[in-house]
C-alpha cells in the first residue's frame, strides 16, 4: 500500500483546492474582487488540510496498479485561517509506470455554492512530496453556476496543499 499522501483539491483542489465565506470572494482571499459578482472573472486562494483519506488497492498489500483508488475529503480555509468549506473526491490509478498517473475528480463545496473539476495528477507515486498539479473546473452550482477555468494546486507541507482557483464565468 503507497503511504497517505495529501489529496487534491482539486482537483486541488486542491483543488481545493484546492476554495470562501460572506461574500465568498472576499473571505477567500480574492485577488482581483472584492465581491463576488456572478459573469465576472476572478482569482482566489485556498488552503486545503486533509481530514480523511482511504485507499482501494487492486492488489492489498502489492504495488501499486492500474485502477486503485483513492477517497479523500479536506478542509478548506482562506489566507486568514479562517474555515470556509471542505472538498471531497476520488482519484483512480491509470498509469503506473514513469512516476505514475491519477485521474481526478474533485468537488468544492464552498458559501454560495460548490466548484466542480477533473484532471490528471501526474508522478504522485515519486518518492517526496505530492507533486503540483493544475485541474480544470468542470462546472459548479449556485454563485459558480457555469463556471470554467482552473484550479492549480501546490503542496505547501505533510496534508495541506494551496489551491489557486482561477474562475471564468
Amino acid at each position: 500500500m503507497r503511504p497517505i499522501r495529501a489529496a487534491c483539491l482539486g482537483t486541488a483542489t486542491a483543488l481545493a483546492t484546492l476554495l470562501a465565506c460572506a461574500p465568498v470572494a472576499a473571505a477567500a482571499g480574492t485577488d482581483t474582487d472584492s465581491a463576488p459578482a456572478k459573469g465576472k472573472d476572478r482569482t482566489f486562494t485556498l488552503i486545503g488540510h486533509l481530514a480523511e483519506e482511504t485507499y482501494f488497492p487492486v492488489n492489498p498489500g502489492g504495488a501499486p496498479a492500474q485502477g486503485d483508488r483513492a477517497v479523500f475529503r479536506s478542509i478548506l480555509f482562506d489566507q486568514d485561517g479562517k474555515q470556509i468549506g471542505e472538498t471531497g473526491g476520488t482519484c483512480v490509478t491509470t498509469r503506473v509506470d514513469n512516476g505514475g498517473a491519477e485521474e481526478c475528480s474533485v468537488t468544492y463545496n464552498l458559501p454560495g455554492g460548490q466548484l466542480s473539476s477533473q484532471g490528471f495528477v501526474l508522478g504522485f507515486l515519486n518518492p517526496g512530496p505530492p507533486p503540483s498539479f493544475d485541474n480544470g473546473i468542470t462546472g459548479g452550482t449556485g454563485e459558480f453556476d457555469r463556471a470554467r477555468g482552473q484550479i492549480h494546486a501546490d503542496t505547501i507541507a505533510p496534508g495541506t496543499r494551496r489551491f489557486t482557483v482561477d474562475l471564468d464565468h
